[in-house]
């Protein structure tokens, strides 16, 4: 019989001290990074390429492709990659559906959503390759200039 209780006795602390070891090790996963916030950076767009393809009734209009490949850059203005993209017109004069992605030494990152005439937006990250293949988040659009010839592409990506 005291064979049995110490059996139980210990098999009850081996059990308490496992159920404790696995909130330690996920604890130790939050404050070692594995659950930290995204990663946020800017780069900026210059739009040499844009090109529009006017396809539904003369003028902007329902429909139109904007497609584009354009070199991008660090703050400081070092070129760190290229992106390539396209969108469709969904509101003439007002706003396009677009999906792009976006190369850095590295890897890739994919965005899709909005780009507004006159409005900041939006973009979802909706994947990636590389070091960005478990990439996930959005990223916000900003015109640096009102001739749309420059582009903030603010990153918000969790990994």
């Amino acid at each position: 019989m005291r064979k049995s209780r110490l059996a139980a006795v210990l098999a009850a602390t081996a059990c308490g001290a496992l159920v404790a070891g696995v909130s330690v090790a996920q604890a130790d996963d939050r404050t070692a990074g594995h659950r930290a916030g995204p990663a946020v950076f800017t780069l900026i767009e210059h739009a040499d390429t844009d090109t529009v393809v006017d396809l539904g009734p003369r003028g902007d209009s329902l429909g139109d492709t904007l497609a584009f490949a354009n070199p991008v850059y660090d703050p400081a203005g070092h070129k760190v990659g290229s992106d390539q993209g396209s969108c469709v017109r969904t509101k003439a004069g007002t706003a396009w559906e677009c999906t792009w992605t976006t190369t850095l030494s590295g890897g890739s990152i994919v965005v899709q959503g909005p780009f507004y005439d006159v409005a900041d937006s939006t973009l979802a990250i909706t994947g990636g390759t590389g070091k960005w293949r478990t990439a996930r988040g959005q990223m916000h659009l900003h015109a640096r200039d009102a001739k749309g010839s420059a582009y903030d592409f603010t990153f918000e990506v969790e990994r």
